[in-house]
């Protein structure tokens, strides 16, 4: 399908176009409405992506794509009780559907619901093991129940799975911070640095850590290096 390879040259109107020929052809075809409802989403164009998603359940009532997609396009708007309500339908249409986990983890985890979203990143992790960012999200909501312990675990496991994961060693620091471990979340703030060295709040958290160890010089210099990326974001 030619839509397909122009959306993979991130050729958008071009695809949606291709898309649009398709469902001309055959107004039947669910997949056609998916794939345009996906190029919508990236367009921005979300009551066109919704429209082409709901079609394309509608053709189709166990395309969990198409209610991921949907409940994607809600999340964008942040609609997060509709864009649970989405990601719950595509699990039921495919209950081995690992994305659809993790979306639903995502949108738990934004509106608070730290233990929701663990239950639904630990099932996102059953299906797919390798999934890095899964464990690091899990962590990151067994940090903020204060679950320090189980927090470092996934972390260093999703390290193990992708040791070049910033967001990994920066989460893990910080556990390891609230642990009062501060020689190893110096080390891992450290690697976080290297690995994406433009994360301002990376640099205000090492710097804190410095600062309570004495380490004023070292610590100004992250502090400055943070205000200094923040600014020039803002800018």
């Amino acid at each position: 399908n030619r839509g397909i390879i122009l959306y993979s040259q991130n050729k958008l109107p071009e695809a949606l176009g291709d898309f649009t020929k398709a469902i001309t052809i055959d107004p039947k075809d669910a997949v056609a409405y998916n794939q345009r409802g996906v190029v919508q989403n990236e367009l921005k164009k979300y009551p066109e992506a919704i429209a082409d998603f709901t079609k394309a359940t509608e053709l189709n009532p166990k395309m969990a794509d198409a209610f991921s997609g949907r409940g994607i396009v809600a999340y964008n708007q942040n609609k997060l009780p509709e864009a649970i309500a989405d990601f719950t339908k595509a699990i039921a249409a495919d209950p081995k559907s690992s994305k659809a986990y993790f979306n639903r983890g995502v949108a738990n985890d934004d509106i608070n619901k730290y233990a929701e979203a663990v239950a639904d990143y630990t099932k996102a992790i059953e299906l797919d093991p390798k999934d890095a960012d899964a464990l690091v999200n899990r962590g990151s909501a067994n940090h903020k129940q204060t679950k320090l312990t189980e927090a470092v675990a996934d972390f260093t496991k999703a390290i193990e799975l992708n040791p070049k994961h910033a967001t990994a060693y920066g989460n893990r620091g910080l556990s390891y911070d609230e642990q009062k471990k501060y020689p190893e979340a110096i080390a891992d703030y450290t690697k976080a640095i290297e690995l994406n060295p433009n994360i301002a709040s990376t640099y205000y958290n090492r710097g804190t850590v410095l600062k309570s160890l004495g380490k004023t010089e070292a610590a100004i210099a992250d502090f400055t290096k943070a205000r200094d990326l923040k600014t020039n974001k803002t800018n």
